[in-house]
């Protein structure tokens, strides 16, 4: 007999869970640039829930797709350079609503 792992969050199986997609829906994220040492530009995208969403995961995914280094960390996910203009996009087809990211 095979046991289905349950989600701790719904109790649904976690092949019908809807718990991490609701969480992306009542996120309000900002992605804002920051100037760090040296005037080196960087994205900063805040507002993401650390404890429902795996923002390690998400990081990981955004510096493949943008080809540039960053890290997560303290509720943030860093990127190096600038990449306000594509990152709506980029966020929207990770499971982000577009009602909910802001760009400053």
């Amino acid at each position: 007999m095979v046991v289905a792992e349950v989600c701790s969050k719904c109790g649904l199986p976690l092949d019908l869970c809807v718990c991490e997609e609701l969480d992306k829906e009542d996120s309000r994220i900002v992605v804002r640039l920051e100037m760090r040492r040296f005037r080196k530009p960087t994205t900063l995208i805040e507002g993401l829930n650390t404890k429902r969403t795996d923002i390690v995961k998400i990081a990981r995914e955004l510096k493949n797709k943008l080809a540039c280094g960053g890290n997560a960390k303290d509720g943030y996910i860093v990127l190096q350079g600038d990449h306000r203009d594509v990152m709506k996009d980029r966020l929207v087809s990770l499971g982000f609503t577009e009602s909910s990211i802001e760009v400053q």
